[in-house]
């Protein structure tokens, strides 16, 4: 296969690195710089820190995409997708295939792009992009494909087995819609709250109230799924129904195994709301996790206030680092913020 990965950070770097070491043709479409070499080859540091240089094309346009790809992987911030929509506006019939977080994505690619044919993924790997520009592939996971939209079911298998040759442990997903809200869940979990306090996920769930917290957001989410006839399905690497059986539990049981387990779920890489607020003022991901759950709950007609509550806490420390400064290491201030909101 040829394949465009459109975005060259941490996951497309990864997500590029494993299709080119399993022999496909890549190029990767970013920003050239420091951590974003230019040249014929990508460093790929996999699970175990086995170490792997493979080739790949580097161009920081649409001006040096080929037209005979396959199919293009758009690896970017769900905010920075319009953009990286408008890189494929030559290739118009060419598939894309959809990693984002979160819930939104795969709806703005039916607008923007109809009939040209939409896959969505879900990546559970932990990935980061080193100071030389190495992709680093911290937790072995994988990565889910079903195809949404057009004739792309002998695309999608392909791309399963272009990333398990190289390496990484691909699925073929029956439902779109399914993998995306099964993927939200672990993306909600000590996510908003370890941005707002500036806790490793392991001290969230350790502690009874921010677990409570944690666990209403969680079981919200889950009532749009019903809502919505969606049901919690096992993804590469992530357990999700397990995860749900857990969280169901009597709190006396299930905090004590959650706090062990995924306090070194991510493989020492913070949660994505986290780094955004550390980064400073700027957007966040925030309004397609929590903020996807508030609103399909809104339309479905059930009340999801903590999931409300915490969207619009990380937006307003999005914006304003000392109200961010306010939270960062003060529990008891998150527990009474969302007490006030009534989501508590």
């Amino acid at each position: 296969m040829r394949i465009a990965v459109v975005g060259a950070g941490a996951v497309g770097s990864v997500l590029g690195g494993c299709l080119a070491a399993g022999g496909h043709g890549v190029v990767l479409v970013g920003r050239t710089g420091p951590q974003r070499p230019i040249g014929g080859t990508l460093e790929l540091w996999g699970p175990g820190n086995r170490r792997r240089s493979v080739p790949v094309t580097r161009v920081a346009s649409s001006a040096g995409l080929p037209q005979d790809l396959d199919a293009a992987i758009l690896a970017v911030k769900r905010f920075d997708l319009p953009g990286a929509v408008d890189v494929l506006r030559d290739l118009p019939g060419l598939p894309a295939v959809t990693v984002q977080n979160g819930i939104g994505a795969e709806e703005l690619l039916l607008t923007r792009r109809p009939g040209s044919g939409l896959i969505a993924a879900s990546l559970t790997a932990a990935v980061e992009l080193g100071a030389g520009g190495e992709a680093r592939w911290l937790r072995r996971g994988g990565i889910g494909l079903a195809p949404v939209d057009g004739d792309v079911e002998a695309v999608a298998v392909a791309l399963a087995d272009a990333f398990r040759a190289g390496g990484m442990p691909a699925v073929r997903m029956r439902d779109a819609a399914s993998m995306k809200w099964s993927k939200l869940l672990t993306n909600l979990v000590g996510n908003a709250t370890s941005a707002l306090l500036d806790l490793d996920v392991g001290a969230i769930y350790a502690d009874p109230q921010l677990y409570e917290i944690e666990r209403r957001q969680l079981l919200e989410a889950l009532a749009v799924m019903g809502a919505l006839g969606q049901r919690p399905v096992a993804l590469p690497g992530a357990d999700v129904p397990l995860l749900v059986r857990v969280l169901r539990a009597p709190p006396v049981l299930g905090r004590p195994i959650l706090a062990r387990v995924l306090g070194g779920v991510r493989g020492g890489k913070m949660p994505s709301l986290r780094l955004a607020l550390r980064a400073g003022p700027g957007p966040t991901e925030v309004a397609w996790l929590n903020g996807a759950v508030a609103d399909a709950a809104a339309r479905a007609g059930i009340p999801a206030p903590v999931n409300a509550a915490l969207w619009r806490l990380v937006e307003d420390a999005a914006e304003d680092p000392a109200r961010r400064a306010w939270f960062v290491g003060r529990p008891e201030r998150l527990v009474a913020a969302l007490v006030a909101s009534t989501a508590l």
